[in-house]
């Protein structure tokens, strides 16, 4: 009896043992499964993903919360980017053309991600506010929402992201100013915020910005355009409510590509220093400029200058016939057209419009006896017959010749 006990007790000793020995890499087998099913990621960043997940849905037809399972990775979740345990990058919503986008709203807790660099969100419904808790995201460099139906004012917090590049916010309904902090922002490049309803004075930006691209078209600011950095590639202010000269803020923007003041309030001269930059397009159309126009230089080369609809006055002026789409009309150009300008039809120049002015006359050379297939030239209600029957836009009305009592210059 003895003896049977000493060898069952013998027997259970080896079997817990074996048990053992086998369990063990058995545990570590399931903690490493269990670990790669739930992952690494930090818990406060885990969390926050679940509150993000929770304020937002696929609109109809998108399916990109569909792999969102907090069983699994949560970086391994479409548009999560993760460094480590923590996530580094957020792309909201599927970034092919055509699928549709996310609705509902962003959640506070995006602003737990603390290590977050990137967020971006694709056009779709996703309305309320922008989250001011954004402003806790000390590493945030690009930021863009656009495209959503976000509201309420922009955070001002934004501005004092230390690293924040490039800030999109376009084609939403904010409101509200835009917030000085921005304008001061040590590290933003690209500020976007065109198509909102964003209202009041614009701050002035300190001339240490490094801002080079200012995009607020289409939006109820009002006042005199400020300050500006001397940084600026591309800047669009149209249609917006901005009144005052600006002979004294474009001379600085050399390094301009693009100018955009069209469809505003603004008055005064032209500078004609702007004619110098090296500008794809040169928008001044639809304001109150004034005075002659006069480029330093003998050839102006942009490829589209629009004046129209100001109160330009003196001479057209012949350094502009290298100019590839030119709009002059609807202002108070008088006396004759440059044989160069007409002339510029037959070496590369498109387009030139110069109806409703008060011109008298057109020196006519050899060059320009028929303008080449393809050119556009408009010379009608002017103080003069036109002596080209050439197609002319609809707005342009069907007179031919302004009134004779409007024309003291005309000698018929």
């Amino acid at each position: 009896m003895m003896m049977a006990m000493m060898v069952e007790r013998c027997c259970c000793v080896r079997t817990h043992r074996f048990l053992a020995l086998f369990l063990l890499p058995l545990g570590f087998a399931l903690l490493a499964s269990s670990r790669d099913v739930v992952g690494i990621l930090d818990p406060v960043d885990f969390l926050a993903l679940q509150a993000i997940r929770k304020g937002l849905e696929d609109m109809p037809g998108s399916d990109f919360f569909s792999d969102w399972d907090f069983t699994a990775d949560p970086c391994a979740f479409p548009g999560v980017f993760c460094a480590g345990d923590r996530v580094m990058a957020l792309a909201l919503g599927d970034p092919r053309a055509g699928y549709p986008g996310l609705q509902g709203s962003l959640d506070p807790a995006l602003g737990r991600l603390s290590a977050l660099a990137e967020l971006s969100l694709v056009p779709g419904r996703v309305t309320g506010p922008v989250p001011d808790e954004l402003a806790g995201c000390p590493d945030l460099r690009f930021l863009a929402l656009s495209k959503n139906l976000l509201s309420g004012p922009i955070p001002a917090g934004l501005g004092a992201l230390p690293r924040l590049r490039t800030l999109d916010l376009s084609y939403n309904q904010l409101s509200g100013p835009l917030p000085a902090s921005l304008t001061a922002a040590p590290t933003l490049s690209n500020l976007i915020l065109c198509h909102n309803q964003l209202s009041g004075t614009l701050p002035p930006f300190p001339d240490a910005a490094s801002l080079l691209r200012l995009d607020l078209k289409h939006n109820q600011l009002s006042g005199p355009v400020p300050s500006l950095p001397p940084s600026l590639q591309y800047l669009a202010l149209s249609h917006n409510t901005l009144t005052g000269p600006v002979d004294t803020v474009l001379p600085r923007l050399t390094r301009l590509i693009f100018l955009d003041l069209s469809s505003n309030l603004l008055e005064g001269p032209i500078p004609g220093s702007v004619f110098e930059f090296p500008l794809a397009a040169l928008q001044l159309q639809r304001n109150a400029f004034s005075g002659k126009v006069e480029p330093p230089q003998e050839d102006v080369v942009i490829p589209v200058v629009d004046l129209s609809y100001n109160r330009l006055w003196g001479a057209v002026p012949p350094q502009l016939a290298a100019v590839g789409r030119l709009y002059l009309n609807n202002n108070r150009f008088s006396g004759e057209v440059p044989s160069r300008l007409v002339q510029g039809l037959s070496n590369g120049m498109q387009l030139l419009y110069l109806q409703h002015n008060f011109l008298t006359g057109i020196e006519i050379g050899p060059a320009a006896a028929a303008i080449p297939v393809g050119a556009s030239l408009c010379l009608q209600y002017n103080c003069m017959v036109p002596p080209f029957d050439t197609p002319c836009p609809l707005k342009a009305g069907t007179q031919k010749m302004r009134p004779v009592y409007q024309c003291p210059d005309w000698r018929g």
